[in-house]
């Protein structure tokens, strides 16, 4: 059985060396690469503003946040959700290190870069004339994205997942079905 997790974050910014935080994770499980329905999605209180621009890109605002938990309080539900498997993440080293930036306030480990298959990565090698962004990828491989209003890390996770399959060329042998005779 081949247990990954697909996870996307959302953020206050784009760098947490200079104070952006987590504010955002949502995962879901695949085996055998076919989503089963367990999910792991948390808003989090990041204890600062979010920034117009941010919030223009995903609609959390620092009034909605602010009764969210904060980080050290799902950190334990998060880690206990990934396990050791293998995570699947578009643009990889930008989650990864908010993540771990996070992790590392509460003196946990962090997630190693060898335990993460990043599609954006993958996505380069296989269309390296792009564009290569989850909607272009979407639209690309036919995945219906039309919920997707703003970016949100569940709904993400959601379709990444679907581009994940098609970027490894295994949609097709997952949906074959010998028709049944009457």
């Amino acid at each position: 059985m081949l247990r990954e997790i697909v996870l996307d974050t959302e953020t206050t910014g784009l760098d947490p060396r200079k104070g952006d935080r987590l504010i955002e994770i949502g995962c879901i499980e695949l085996v055998n690469r076919i989503p089963t329905g367990q999910e792991f999605h948390r808003f989090i209180n990041p204890e600062r503003d979010v920034p117009a621009e941010a919030e223009a890109v995903h609609g959390l605002s620092t009034a909605f946040l602010r009764d969210k938990p904060l980080f050290a309080s799902v950190a334990d539900d998060f880690l206990a959700f990934i396990a050791g498997d293998q995570l699947v993440i578009h643009n990889a080293a930008f989650d990864v290190g908010f993540l771990n930036m996070e992790l590392e306030r509460l003196r946990h480990p962090a997630l190693a870069m060898s335990r993460v298959v990043d599609t954006l990565q993958l996505a380069r090698r296989k269309h390296p004339a792009g564009p290569n962004s989850l909607d272009a990828l979407c639209k690309r491989y036919g995945i219906d994205n039309s919920k997707r209003i703003k970016h949100g890390a569940l709904m993400d996770s959601l379709l990444l997942a679907d581009v994940y399959v098609e970027l490894l060329g295994e949609r097709q042998a997952a949906n074959e079905v010998e028709p049944v005779s009457p």
